[in-house]
């Protein structure tokens, strides 16, 4: 949805520490909301982006995504990979956006892989890549576990290395897109209130 406007439902909490983390301040804090209460907040908006810290270390949050979905908003699922997906509502609305961590996220050992045979051909799964260890890593995922999904390719940073990362999809031949932080591009690390 890069680029539709779009409602953020921002979970508190996370069960990872990535090096390069850029949503540091969504560990802790926030603010404590009843599903009726996030429903009225989002409003009539189409669009939907529930992400984190880990929205699936939320109890609640496959019933919110259900919630979503039945009121007619196209939701996207923004997950980091190591928690199960399995709960997540099957729906022609409903989008997964999963990350797989490379090696310079300190985080690789974590993933759920399985979470993998969950993916639809309209969900994505993103890879983070700050250099040749995390783009070789990446490629070995996809030779690993071949995947019917969207391929995303973003760099560290959001828009930092932007070039060289397209140049490595390119020459690598991958399906894959390479996609910066549309937002860092235009605020920059503004936080979003």
């Amino acid at each position: 949805m890069m680029g539709v406007p779009t409602t953020f439902v921002r979970t508190v909490g996370c069960n990872l520490r990535c090096e390069w983390c850029d949503t540091q301040y969504s560990m802790d804090g926030g603010e404590e909301m009843s599903l009726d209460a996030i429903m009225e907040r989002i409003g009539d908006v189409k669009h939907v982006c529930v992400t984190g810290g880990e929205p699936m270390l939320q109890p609640e949050m496959p019933e919110l995504l259900r919630r979503l979905v039945s009121a007619g908003k196209q939701v996207v699922l923004e997950t980091n990979g190591s928690v199960d997906l399995s709960d997540v509502p099957r729906d022609p609305l409903m989008l997964i956006s999963m990350d797989i961590k490379c090696p310079s996220s300190g985080m690789t050992d974590r993933m759920l892989y399985s979470n993998l045979s969950l993916l639809s051909r309209k969900d994505q799964l993103k890879f983070i890549v700050r250099d040749d260890e995390d783009f070789d890593f990446a490629l070995e995922v996809l030779k690993m576990y071949p995947v019917d999904t969207n391929v995303i390719f973003g760099p560290v940073g959001g828009t930092v290395k932007l070039e060289w990362l397209v140049e490595r999809v390119l020459g690598s031949g991958v399906d894959a897109r390479v996609l910066p932080q549309l937002h860092k591009i235009i605020w920059g690390d503004k936080r979003a209130v």
